[in-house]
C-alpha cells in the first residue's frame, strides 16, 4: 500500500474537501461532499460528543445516502455550520427530495476550541456563514495544518490542527482520512518530538523523526492545554473527530464497520484516547465507485483506514502553524 498522488482523503476519486476559517475567532470548518450522494456511517467511542443527524447514520434507517459531512470547530455553536451548507446545496439543486421540497442530508460533529485564544465576543453565531465558505471552497486540492475545522484545534501538549493522508490498496481500491485533531491526549511523546503514530509514517511525512526510542511510555500525562485553561474543568473540551473513506462499495452496515476499526487509527495517535473528556467520533464514506469485495477485502479497508487515520493525526499536529496569541506551541516551532 502506498498514498495517493495526493496523499489527501481527495485521492479517493470523486469526493471534494473545502476549508474556511476565521482567524480573529480562531476557528474554522471543513467539509466533504461528492459528485454524488454517497453511502455513509458512524461510531462515536468519546464520551462528550457533539453532533447533528448521526442518528440517520445508523445501517437500520432509511436513508441510504447524504449529501456531505462537516467537521466544525465551536462546540456546539459550531454544529450551525451543516444548516450553511445545507443552504449552499439547495440552492444547487441538491439533496433528499420529497415531492418538491429538496432536503440536503448533511450530518456533522465538532470540536471544543472556545478556549484557545481570540476574539470570542461575536454576536451573531458566524458557523452559518463559515460552512456555506467551506462548500463554496471545495475542490481536489485543499491545505491542512491550522486550516478549516483544524484552525483552533490542541492537543494536550502542542497545537492541534487538520489532517489527512490517503493509501492505495493492490487492487486500486483507494481509502483515505481527514481529521480535526484536538484530543485531550497528546500526539507525540515526552518531549514533543516523537509521534506515537511515527511506526506508521511514510517518507518523512511529519517529520522523519522516527519512533521515540524510550520504554515504559503512557504511564505519565502531562497537559499543557488542561493548564493554559484552567479553571475550565476538562470534561467536554476536547475531541478528535474524523472522516475515513473509500472508493470500494460498501453498504452502510459496512461503512459502520469501517468507521469502527479506523478509531484504532486514534488509540495508535492520540494518547490516551475515547476518554470521557473526549468526544472522539469517525464517519466512514463510500462513493461505490468500485465493485464490492468479499470479508477479506473489507478487512483490509478497514485496516488502512486505521493507519491513514493515525498518520492524518499526526500530519494535522506537524503542519500545524505558530501563530501570534497562540496558547501552546506548535510542533515547528519546537523542532524546526
Amino acid at each position: 500500500m502506498q498514498p495517493g498522488p495526493l496523499n489527501l482523503i481527495t485521492d479517493v476519486p470523486g469526493l471534494l474537501v473545502g476549508n474556511a476559517r476565521d482567524d480573529k475567532i480562531r476557528t474554522g470548518v471543513t467539509v466533504l461532499t461528492a459528485e454524488q450522494p454517497f453511502a455513509a456511517s458512524v461510531h462515536v467511542m468519546g464520551g462528550a460528543p457533539g453532533t447533528k443527524e448521526t442518528d440517520l447514520l445508523e445501517p437500520d434507517k432509511s436513508v441510504a445516502t447524504v449529501d456531505a459531512l462537516v467537521l466544525s470547530g465551536g462546540s456546539a455553536f459550531g454544529l450551525d455550520a451543516c444548516s450553511g451548507v445545507m443552504d449552499a446545496l439547495r440552492t444547487a439543486g441538491r439533496g433528499f427530495r420529497a415531492g418538491r421540497a429538496i432536503i440536503p442530508i448533511v450530518p456533522g460533529a465538532i470540536i471544543f476550541d472556545l478556549l484557545n485564544g481570540g476574539q470570542k465576543d461575536w454576536y451573531d453565531n458566524p458557523y452559518r456563514a463559515l460552512g456555506r465558505a467551506a462548500f463554496d471552497a471545495v475542490g481536489s486540492e485543499f491545505e491542512i495544518g491550522t486550516e478549516g475545522a483544524g484552525t483552533g484545534a490542541l492537543t494536550a501538549m502542542l497545537k492541534g490542527g487538520l489532517g489527512s493522508s490517503s493509501l492505495v490498496l493492490p487492487d486500486g481500491t483507494t481509502v483515505g482520512a481527514l481529521v480535526a485533531a484536538n484530543p485531550m491526549g497528546s500526539a507525540t511523546t515526552p518531549g514533543d518530538r516523537h509521534f506515537w503514530a511515527a511506526p506508521y509514517e511514510i517518507d518523512g511525512e511529519f517529520g522523519a523523526a522516527g519512533p521515540d526510542p524510550s520504554s515504559g511510555l503512557g504511564r505519565v500525562l502531562e497537559s499543557r492545554k488542561a493548564a493554559a485553561m484552567r479553571p475550565a474543568p476538562d470534561a467536554g473540551t476536547n475531541t478528535t473527530i474524523a472522516i475515513v473513506a473509500t472508493d470500494a462499495a460498501l453498504t452502510k452496515a459496512q461503512c459502520k464497520r469501517m468507521a469502527v476499526a479506523a478509531h484504532d487509527g486514534i488509540a495508535r495517535a492520540c494518547v490516551p484516547a475515547h476518554s470521557p473528556a473526549d468526544g472522539d467520533l469517525v464517519f466512514a464514506a463510500s462513493t461505490e465507485a468500485r465493485t464490492p469485495g468479499d470479508e477479506r477485502a473489507l478487512a483490509l479497508i478497514g485496516h488502512a483506514a486505521a493507519v491513514c487515520l493515525s498518520r492524518a493525526i499526526a500530519r494535522a499536529v506537524y503542519e500545524a502553524r505558530p501563530e501570534p496569541g497562540d496558547i501552546l506551541p506548535s510542533w515547528q516551532s519546537l523542532n524546526q
